[in-house]
């Protein structure tokens, strides 16, 4: 297995609503394929959305195919988005609250030296937005692990 992930998949209860959002954050979504689906272009990899039942039904197992069902409060999982600069962070906060998303953390300092804040979208989907000096991001968007 190579080491990259190709395509990030969120179910979501209201598909035209989280398109909404990430339409509003400033993501294109593709337009050659649209029923039933979202997807976005995010540097080398994709997001997509895809409703919450549909992503439940497409697991052969039942008991976790049950466990999709349920919404948990908090699923253990978030994304994240790291920014060029200090000042991105707000800005993004800000963005995803206009949006329709809610600001869970605001921007503040990290105990790891950089500045983070939290949002959820639309569908309670968690994203850390963050700048971290020591972790830097090339002109095409990729982030680096120090060595």
């Amino acid at each position: 297995m190579e080491p990259r992930i190709s395509i990030v998949t969120l179910g979501v209860d209201d598909l035209e609503r989280a398109a909404s959002f990430y339409e509003d954050m400033g993501l294109e979504r593709n337009k050659k394929f649209t029923k039933g689906v979202a997807f976005f272009q995010m540097g080398g990899m994709i997001l997509a959305l895809w409703p919450r039942e549909e992503l439940a039904a497409d697991i052969p197992d039942d008991h976790l195919r049950e466990a999709a069902r349920k919404r948990p409060e908090f699923s253990g999982v978030a994304l994240a988005y790291n920014t060029r600069s200090k000042a991105e962070v707000g800005l993004i906060l800000e963005r995803a609250e206009k949006a329709g998303g809610r600001v869970l953390k605001p921007a503040q300092r990290a105990f790891w030296g950089g500045i983070q804040g939290y949002f959820a979208d639309t569908e309670g989907n968690l994203w850390e937005v963050a700048h971290n000096p020591d972790f830097p991001i090339d002109a095409e968007g990729h982030i680096t692990l120090p060595e």
